[in-house]
């Protein structure tokens, strides 16, 4: 029982990362949102995008590696690879697989750079799986609540 609350603790921790992640995700989502996927970028508007890509790698990698691992973790379920995890979320009713795949396919052509010769369609597609992403962990913040792991956002401040 001991290391099941140590493991909900790292969680809370990652949790509190995530929350913070996806607040600035948010917001550099609705800026980009308003500029739209275009021909033509001025500088500023490439800032704003570029913010909008870093933010989403990081919400992501956050994500995948800290959050989807200690939920893993606390249920004691055997998932070593990254599709081992994605299919476990799947069936938890949390997302569904593919989204997950195409997140971290997103992920790394923006860290490793592999398609800027097309820099709008990278835009447009981090616009959509923005949007996404945020939606999956909302859905993970609901399923670690009902887990009855850490009681709603505003119950905690109180």
């Amino acid at each position: 029982m001991r290391t099941e609350k140590l493991m909900i603790a790292g969680l809370k921790e990652d949790i509190e990362s995530i929350n913070k992640a996806t607040m600035v995700l948010s917001y550099s989502l609705e800026k980009c949102t308003k500029i739209s996927v275009k021909a033509n970028y001025t500088m500023e508007e490439l800032d704003v995008f570029e913010n909008l890509t870093s933010r989403f790698a990081r919400t992501s990698d956050i994500y995948t590696q800290k959050i989807m691992k200690g939920i893993i973790l606390i249920l004691r379920e055997d998932a070593r690879t990254f599709l081992d995890s994605v299919n476990l979320f799947e069936k938890l009713n949390i997302t569904d697989a593919e989204d997950l795949k195409l997140i971290r396919d997103l992920r790394n052509e923006i860290s490793h750079e592999y398609r800027l010769s097309d820099i709008s369609e990278i835009f447009e597609s981090v616009l959509e799986y923005s949007v996404k992403l945020l939606s999956i962990i909302d859905k993970t913040m609901a399923f670690v609540q009902d887990k009855g792991w850490f009681p709603a956002p505003e119950l905690a401040d109180e």
